[in-house]
């Protein structure tokens, strides 16, 4: 039996409410130590009082009455008996009496106050002292649940819309798989941190779909390809063995053609293979020239009728030396192939804007502008499926080798047939 966890709604929500009782507890505690450190305190007479409660004092000690001066709260001690004596006694004694009606001119309008008013006084302030920290209690901590009760609430309510983006989110990852990656969070709202992360998981779920039907499309076409020269094996071998006596003529022919075909679904994996490796990305960085690069692969050219124009200035870049004689080399068969006879070549290597560039351009077929940016597509060809004009990955495996160079391919028709590849790599740091 599993014990159910607590959602993250929950828990924020206790979070909040958590924090809020701390804050609140402390607030408490600091308001009750403050008040209840104050000190109990006693009554105090004005200044003028105090004056007239000294020369009064004067006036009874002048008469035989040993009356010391007032304290703060107007209390005076009579001969030393402050604790004991109280007003009924005082009046009672003949002595006081006559010091009394002497001294009638300094007679304060308040009389002063004797012993048992001091403690009646200070006994008052302890009472009020304790029932206004009684007071503060209780009513302190009745604010302080009703108070966490409205944070709670608000905490919930606060919880949900702040997560109703992650709810989006998980409701798009959960209706997305590999045969449907259409689903989008389209969160609108402020650009927050959860906005931010709606639109990178939006883009994720693009670059996913896209991934996944270029993998689709790949494997449809490698599958085509691979089993075209199958197909072409099986046939000629099965017209050859149907025969009740081939002759050896026929039987050199046959493996003539199986071993072309062979020839050539061998060059088709390879160049599977290179393009499957590009995708990984690099493992070797090197600094290479790509002027150096062009004029090795110039040299190992068959040219034939063509006529080649280059012109090789430095353009260093950082990566694979193989890998970026391969791109050369393919750009430089692409020209060959699909041109004409006697037709021509141009190769450029150079640096511009600190980039290393190389443009191979070629004389050929007319070539339509839509057609120029899906070359850069495994298995697309200008003429179809048919002929012996290549598998279609030549321009594929150079935008892949690019790619994990980081640098950029562009394709453009050239007025009155043929194509111009400019190839541009960043220099290295």
């Amino acid at each position: 039996m599993t014990t159910p966890r607590l959602t993250i709604r929950v828990r924020l929500t206790l979070l909040y409410a958590g924090l809020f009782v701390a804050c609140g507890a402390i607030i408490v505690v600091i308001t009750y130590a403050l008040v209840a450190s104050l000190p109990v305190g006693s009554p105090t007479v004005p200044a003028e009082q105090m004056k007239q409660f000294r020369a009064y004092a004067a006036c009874m000690r002048a008469h035989g009455i040993d009356m010391s001066d007032p304290d703060l709260d107007g209390s005076m001690t009579v001969g030393g008996r402050l604790e004991h004596v109280t007003k009924a006694e005082m009046t009672a004694d003949p002595a006081y009496l006559r010091a009394q009606e002497a001294c009638g001119q300094e007679l304060p309008s308040r009389s002063p106050c004797p012993m048992e008013c001091k403690e009646a006084a200070q006994e008052g302030a302890r009472y009020q002292r304790e029932t206004t920290l009684a007071h503060l209690l209780r009513y302190s901590l009745i604010t302080l649940a009703a108070s966490t009760l409205l944070a709670v609430l608000a905490g919930w309510v606060v919880a949900g819309r702040v997560l109703r983006p992650v709810h989006k989110i998980t409701a798009a990852a959960l209706a997305a798989s590999e045969h449907d990656l259409s689903a989008r969070v389209a969160l609108h709202g402020p650009r927050d941190e959860l906005h931010v992360l709606a639109n990178t998981f939006d883009t994720m779920l693009s670059r996913l779909q896209a991934a996944f039907e270029s993998q689709r499309r790949f494997i449809a076409n490698a599958g085509h390809e691979l089993r075209t020269p199958l197909t072409f094996m099986r046939t000629t071998i099965d017209v050859v063995l149907a025969k009740p006596s081939p002759t050896p003529g026929e039987l050199r022919g046959m493996a003539q053609d199986v071993r072309t075909v062979i020839g050539d679904a061998e060059r088709l994996i390879n160049a599977l293979l290179t393009l499957a490796s590009t995708e990984r990305g690099l493992t070797v960085r090197n600094e290479v020239d790509l002027a150096t690069v062009a004029e090795d692969v110039l040299d190992a050219t068959e040219r034939g009728t063509l006529r080649l124009h280059a012109s090789l200035e430095p353009g260093t870049t950082l990566g694979d030396p193989l890998l970026l004689e391969r791109l050369v080399a393919n750009l430089v068969d692409n020209a060959s192939r699909y041109n004409v006879a006697g037709g021509e070549v141009w190769l450029t290597t150079s640096t511009v804007d600190r980039k290393a560039t190389l443009i191979v351009a070629n004389t050929g077929p007319v070539v339509a502008d839509d057609a120029a940016s899906r070359l850069f597509q495994p298995f697309e060809r200008l003429h179809g499926r048919t002929g012996s004009d290549g598998f279609g990955l030549g321009l594929a495996i150079v935008a892949s080798i690019t790619s994990a160079h980081h640098g950029t391919v562009t394709a453009e028709p050239r007025p009155g047939g043929g194509l111009t590849v400019t190839v541009t790599m960043p220099k290295p740091d």
